[in-house]
C-alpha cells in the first residue's frame, strides 16, 4: 500500500472537490481517497500549490506524438513513444490513431495495439481507426486515393475479437445499415467523422449502432438552419457523444459554448486529433509524403489545410476553460470520465474514486501538466517544449 498525501490545492475526488486528501494506492488502483491532514504514515506529501489533482486524461484520438506518426510506425515501439510523449501532458489513456490507409496496414496497425497491450505499453486502451471508409468531399487531409467502402474482407479484419478497444470513424451515408449493425454488435464503437450526412442520413446512422461524432464541427456537413446536417443530428441527439479539438483553431470559442450548452458535460469530450510534433518541440513531419508545417501549435501541410493539431490534452483543458467558461471540474470531466464513459471503460477510468485505475495528473494553478501517474507509478518523461 502507497499512501500519498495532497494539500494547498483543489482534489477532484467524484464529484466533490478537496482541498486536502489523503489516496491510498494498492496494486496499480485506488483503494481509498478521503479527506485528510497530513499524518506520519504518508509515503509522500505533495504541495499542490494551488494547483489541481485531476482523473489521468483519456484521448480517443492520439495520430502521433514524440516525433512519430502511428501510420508511419504501426508497431509496439511506436505505440509506446506515442504514449510517452502524451503522458507528460496527463494522458494516462489512449487510443493511437490511424490515419485513412490501406487494408493491410489498418491490419499491421490493429495487431501492433493489441502486441502493446499484451507488452503492458502504458496507457494503451486499444485502436482508433480512422477511414478510410470516410466522404471524398469532407476527406480532409486524408488521401483521397486511399478511401474505400466497406467490404467483406475489411469487416472481418474490423470484426475480429481483439484485446482493447476498435473505434471506428466512417461516413455513415455511405456504409449499408447492416454493416454498421454488425460491427456495432461486434463491439467496435462507431463514430461518425468526415462526413456529408443529411440531417436524416445522420440519424439513421445513430439508429443502426453510431455511437459517437469525430471531432465535431470539423469535416463534415454543417449546421444550416435549413439542412442541420451531422453537427445538426449531433448536437440535438441526446445518446450521442462527440469529440472535440479545444485548440482555439478547429473550433471557435462561440462554438465551443455551443456544444457546452446543447450537450453538456456528460456527452462532450475533449481530444487532441494530436500529430507528431507533441513532445517533440513541434518539429515538421512528413504525412503521406507532404510536408506537414507546425506553428504555435497549428498543423498545416503548404496549401494551409489543417493536419491534426499540436494539442496535448493538458492544453485542450486549458482552452475549454478559456474560450467556454466552463469551470476546471467540467473541463476535467470532458477529458477522463466522458470519454471513459463513451469507451464503455468508465467502470474503470476517468475518475479519482476507490476501485478506479490509480491514473491521474498534477496540474499546476495555471493548468500545466506538472506530474502524471500511470497505475499509481509516477510517470518520469523530459518535457519537450512545444
Amino acid at each position: 500500500m502507497t499512501c500519498l498525501f495532497l494539500h494547498n490545492g483543489h482534489i477532484l475526488a467524484g464529484q466533490e472537490i478537496l482541498s486536502a486528501a489523503r489516496l491510498e494506492l494498492k496494486d496499480g488502483r485506488i483503494a481509498a481517497i478521503t479527506p485528510a491532514t497530513v499524518g506520519a504514515d504518508d509515503d509522500h506529501r505533495i504541495d499542490l500549490g494551488g494547483g489541481w489533482l485531476l482523473p489521468g486524461f483519456v484521448d480517443t484520438q492520439v495520430n502521433g506524438g514524440g516525433g512519430v506518426l502511428f501510420n508511419d510506425e504501426p508497431t509496439v515501439a511506436g505505440i509506446a513513444a506515442i504514449g510517452a510523449a502524451h503522458a507528460q501532458y496527463g494522458t494516462t489513456a489512449f487510443l493511437p490513431t490511424l490515419i485513412s490507409d490501406r487494408p493491410v496496414v489498418i491490419a499491421k496497425a490493429l495487431d501492433a495495439v493489441d502486441a502493446a497491450i499484451e507488452a503492458g505499453i502504458p496507457g494503451v486502451l486499444g485502436a482508433h481507426i480512422e477511414g478510410p471508409f470516410i466522404n471524398p468531399k469532407r476527406k480532409g487531409i486524408h488521401l483521397e486515393e486511399r478511401l474505400i467502402r466497406l467490404d467483406p474482407e475489411v469487416m472481418e479484419l474490423l470484426t475480429r475479437p481483439r484485446k482493447g478497444v476498435v473505434m471506428l470513424t466512417l461516413a455513415p451515408e455511405l456504409a449499408d445499415p447492416a454493416d454498421l449493425e454488425r460491427l456495432a454488435a461486434a463491439g467496435v464503437i462507431l463514430s461518425a467523422g468526415h462526413t456529408d450526412a443529411s440531417l436524416e442520413q445522420a440519424l439513421d446512422g445513430f439508429a443502426h449502432g453510431v455511437r459517437g461524432v469525430t471531432h465535431l464541427y470539423n469535416a463534415m456537413s454543417p449546421l444550416l438552419h435549413r439542412a442541420p446536417g451531422m453537427v445538426g443530428a449531433a448536437l440535438t441527439s441526446d445518446e450521442t457523444f462527440c469529440g472535440l479539438i479545444a485548440d482555439g483553431v478547429h473550433v471557435a470559442g462561440a462554438a465551443l459554448k455551443l456544444a457546452l450548452k446543447a450537450k453538456g458535460v456528460e456527452r462532450l469530450m475533449l481530444v487532441t486529433d494530436a500529430m507528431p510534433g507533441v513532445g517533440n518541440g513541434g518539429k515538421p513531419f512528413l504525412l503521406d509524403g507532404r510536408e506537414i508545417f507546425v506553428k504555435d501549435g497549428i498543423c498545416t501541410d503548404a496549401s494551409g489545410t489543417l493536419a491534426g493539431s499540436g494539442l496535448d490534452m493538458a492544453g485542450a483543458v486549458r482552452t475549454m476553460v478559456a474560450l467556454s467558461g466552463c469551470d476546471v471540474a467540467s473541463a476535467s470531466r470532458m477529458a477522463s470520465a466522458t470519454p471513459a464513459e463513451f469507451l464503455r471503460l468508465g467502470h474503470d477510468l476517468g475518475t479519482l474514486a476507490a476501485g478506479q485505475r490509480a491514473d491521474f495528473v498534477m496540474l499546476d494553478a495555471g493548468l500545466n501538466a506538472v506530474q502524471t501517474w500511470i497505475g499509481g507509478r509516477p510517470v518520469a518523461a523530459e518535457r519537450v517544449a512545444a
